[in-house]
């Protein structure tokens, strides 16, 4: 995975430099090899007009073969538009002497009569795999390694996941790191296994790449394939002796056995590859949790971490019955998630509305970076001015470990009468006052004409006792008219069935949609399938078992649907008949299998026409 991005790396530096016209030379390497080991790097200039080419002393290394120089040119023709490449590549076989970390310096070269240089190349050597006793090819190949620890029983040093904490004795609310790291030795095709739920611990999940990218690292005297799997921010809730529990990981390792069949010894090296799953059981860890100091502020908000707090208004002069907005802003590290929100004492004649909040965080291994914007709006019901005192924040400083109250600046409101009735009634609500009547204290009985009818049979008669009659009679004809309708559709099986398709479908992703997230793989797929083979079924009134992808193209066009649908809904049949046995993040290809399907039979039921 490491040579294809540096591939990808150099193809993309190369084209850039052709569409600017100007010549470059690129030098790529990898970035880790094993003492011992043999690699190559490789300097890239893309013209062939090119002399001088020069690389100064190369320590650290050495060099069993180089530079060899080969040429590659290429034209392409599009739209009558005739475009050629041409480039130059010299090559060195180089291999690592001892351990350490070693830089290459840049090349020069004259290309287009412009006097060019190379990019300088860093190389971290690691020692020899101790378990091999000889140099390090065994241990930095690790196609080598693989059929190492194929050979026998794959044991815990040959694949087996750390679990480490960034601190294990912190304060409550003090961000931790939790990472677990994978080692392997093996051919790792797969990784199964998630973190419970930890008591005393608030838990954010690191945003990693879905695609892992193994590198090398010598750790215990061996040379491993590694990755980090998955990171987690903890926050301790309480203090104490908290644990994180063991995870038991399932792998899935793709094995070498050996084979009889001379086909298989010619084809293939006369060896095949089984995939086991083995189980890794993680360690667990003890975090040791201290109880903030004595001495906390009234006003304490709970955070815990480095932050700053700053304040604004949209006005200072206003009318009655208008609005006025005071912006908190607290910003800075720690965990700013948890923390309560402060409160701006209004005066008593102001309507307050509750606060609006918006969390603007970023995980980091200090825990939440990024601010915490609170909005309060509220409207003033009388004229006069106004103060508003400043906001006070407290907060435990873990640089100082030493309690911080930050405070605002106040403000100072003129509100001028406004147009309305303000004086009559003000409802403060957030503050649960009593509803305040003002200006008279008893309202006026309203006078009238009352008109009075005599006692007596009077609806006998009348236009309602018609009706009475009349609108069950007309509820009970309309009734039987629908009913009989219905029952002459559903004699239509046919019918009813390319109705009822989309229904049917709806059912069976709702019931995939409770599987993907109970993370049941092979119930997931078969429900999934179920759903999209049913619905093209039901829609074109043909049994399951006579339709296949190949009949269904013709009989979907004849009902109207486009070659695009058509293919999008096949892909979509593919796709999860695929993601169904392959190997990598599961979750990630169940989520994408969920979604095509869906959108997939949407397009379906707005596409066949009957």
């Amino acid at each position: 995975m490491r040579k294809v991005i540096l591939l990808f790396i150099l193809i993309t530096t190369v084209l850039r430099a052709w569409a600017d016209g100007t010549p470059t030379l690129t030098a790529v390497a990898p970035d880790v090899v094993v003492s011992g080991d043999q690699f190559r790097l490789t300097y890239t200039v893309n013209t062939q007009k090119v002399r001088d080419f020069r690389v100064p002393s190369i320590k650290g290394f050495e060099v069993l073969m180089g530079p060899t120089a080969s040429r590659q040119s290429s034209t392409q023709i599009i739209n009558g538009n005739v475009t050629s490449t041409s480039s130059v590549t010299y090559t060195y076989i180089l291999m690592a002497d001892k351990e350490g970390t070693y830089t290459i310096p840049a090349a020069t070269i004259v290309a287009d009569g412009h006097s060019l240089s190379s990019n300088t190349v860093t190389i971290k050597v690691l020692p020899p795999d101790q378990a091999n006793g000889v140099g390090g090819n065994q241990a930095g190949n690790p196609s080598s390694s693989r059929s190492q620890a194929a050979s026998s029983k794959i044991t815990n040093k040959d694949l087996f996941i750390t679990a480490s904490a960034s601190k294990t004795t912190v304060y409550e609310q003090e961000a931790i790191l939790l990472t677990y790291k994978v080692y392997t030795l093996v051919d790792l095709r797969g990784l199964r296994g998630s973190m419970p739920d930890l008591k005393g611990f608030h838990t954010q999940e690191v945003e990693l790449p879905g695609k892992k990218v193994f590198t090398l690292e010598h750790y215990n005297g061996r040379n491993y394939n590694t990755t980090v799997w998955s990171q987690y921010i903890l926050f301790p809730q309480q203090s104490g002796k908290l644990e994180i529990p063991s995870i038991t990981f399932e792998g899935t390792v793709a094995q070498r056995v050996a084979s009889d069949d001379p086909f298989d010894a010619f084809f293939n090296g006369g060896s095949n590859y089984i995939e086991i799953n083995k189980n890794i059981v993680t360690p667990k860890l003890v975090i040791n949790v201290k109880d903030l100091p004595t001495g906390k502020p009234a006003n304490f908000s709970g955070g815990v971490g480095e932050f700053t707090i700053s304040s604004s208004i949209n006005t200072q002069e206003l009318k009655t019955n208008d609005a006025v907005t005071i912006k908190l802003i607290i910003s800075g590290v720690g965990n700013l998630k948890l923390i309560n929100t402060p409160e701006v004492d209004f005066p008593k004649d102001f309507e307050v509305y509750d606060p609006k909040i918006d969390n603007k965080f970023n995980l980091t291994r200090e825990g939440l970076s990024g601010n915490k914007v609170i909005e309060y709006l509220a409207i003033p019901r009388h004229a006069g001015n106004f103060t508003i005192p400043p906001v006070e924040f407290s907060y435990f400083d873990l640089k100082s470990q030493t309690y911080k109250t930050l405070k605002t600046e106040p403000y100072t409101l003129k509100v001028e009468k406004g147009e309305g009735n303000a004086d009559q009634v003000i409802a403060d609500f957030t503050n649960k006052e009593d509803l305040k009547v003002l200006g008279k204290d008893v309202r006026y009985i309203k006078m009238g004409e009352s008109k009075l009818a005599k006692k007596g049979d009077f609806f006998f008669g009348s236009v309602a006792y018609y009706l009475w009659y009349i609108i069950p009679l007309a509820l009970f004809i309309t009734f039987v008219i629908i009913y009989r309708k219905k029952a002459m559709e559903n004699a239509n099986v046919a019918k009813v069935r390319t109705k009822k398709a989309n229904k049917v479908a709806t059912k069976r992703m709702k019931n995939a949609g409770k599987l993907l997230a109970e993370n049941k793989k092979e119930a997931f797929y078969d429900e999934v399938l179920k759903a999209l083979w049913g619905y093209i079924s039901d829609k074109l009134n043909i049994p399951v078992s006579k339709l296949s992808k190949d009949n269904i193209e013709e009989d979907l066009a004849k009902y109207g649907v486009s070659p695009e649908c058509i293919k999008e809904f096949i892909e979509t049949l593919n796709e999860c008949e695929f993601a169904r046995y392959a190997p990598g993040d599961q979750s990630e290809a169940m989520d994408k299998v969920y979604s095509s399907a869906i959108e997939v039979i949407s397009k379906m039921e707005n596409s066949i026409k009957h």
